[in-house]
């Protein structure tokens, strides 16, 4: 069985998938041509790119699919019952008035969100699935919940610090899955994680903030996706740590999430809720 197991009842529900020239967008629909859970049936790029008007099979250099690349959210969209989003804040929300319009599950793997974009995706919500979350594999949202109970466990001689290291084209630090970690350790700790943050440090700092969880930022060449979060203590450290060799795993994860809010009601749930942790 694949990726995407689970019950479906009635007809395969159709994905469009934003962003088709990215490196996810990509792997999205390499992996939905595998599936027969799911379909493919709408591929949106931006305004201008040179993919539009293509079928989107042809324009990743393999056999063509059927579906030809739009610029046309509004039409494309419309069709959906699942729409798969890893773009950025602004493209996200205006993808989510549409998906909200359409029904349909929106599964969203855009990091780097400011208040006024979650507002915007809560009001979404209120009228259809949002599954959103910073990264959408098992490993990681597995890491998650032992960073939570570890920090549960352990006080504050114990000093919090996430490492991450993505590729260098990353656009947004910390990455989203660094700040889901740092929530997980917030939470552990009953502290809220905005109060406690620390991103940077440069020149003469000071010394540590008792109770700080920390955030350092790597990037570089193709790295996929690496996070650590250490836990560092007087004459010992705990090190918690995952390393993604291959991002087809966040699409795997994303198309699981894809089939899974079919039957839900619409709001806001995370990968805690498809993967029943």
């Amino acid at each position: 069985m694949d990726q995407t197991e689970g019950p479906t009842t009635g007809p395969t529900p159709g994905v469009v998938v934003t962003g088709a020239s990215g490196r996810m967008g990509q792997a999205l629909i390499r992996l939905l041509a595998e599936t027969d859970r799911l379909r493919l049936v709408g591929a949106l790029d931006r305004e201008g790119s040179d993919w539009v008007g293509r079928d989107v099979g042809e324009a990743m250099g393999g056999a063509p699919l059927g579906v030809m690349v739009s610029d046309d959210p509004v039409a494309t969209i419309a069709r959906a019952q699942a729409v798969i989003d890893f773009t950025a804040p602004a493209a996200t929300v205006a993808y989510a008035e549409l998906t909200a319009q359409a029904r349909a599950v929106h599964v969203i793997g855009t990091t780097g969100f400011e208040p006024e974009h979650l507002a915007a995706l809560h009001a979404a919500a209120r009228h259809a699935v949002i599954v959103r979350a910073g990264n959408m594999s098992l490993g990681v949202n597995l890491l998650a919940r032992m960073t939570e109970r570890v920090a549960a466990a352990l006080d504050e001689a114990f000093d919090i610090e996430i490492i991450e290291a993505h590729h260098r084209h990353k656009v947004d630090a910390p990455s989203g899955t660094a700040l889901m970690l740092g929530e997980a350790a917030a939470k552990g700790r009953g502290i809220a994680l905005q109060d406690h943050a620390e991103r940077g440090r440069d020149g003469i700092t000071g010394a540590r903030a008792p109770g700080a969880i920390g955030f350092s930022a790597i990037r570089g060449g193709d790295i996929v996706g690496e996070h650590t979060v250490l836990f560092a203590g007087a004459g010992e450290r705990i090190e918690l740590r995952h390393i993604a060799t291959d991002r087809s795993l966040f699409a795997r994860g994303a198309l699981k999430a894809a089939l899974w809010g079919q039957d839900k009601h619409p709001g806001e749930y995370d990968m805690y809720d498809v993967l029943g942790l």
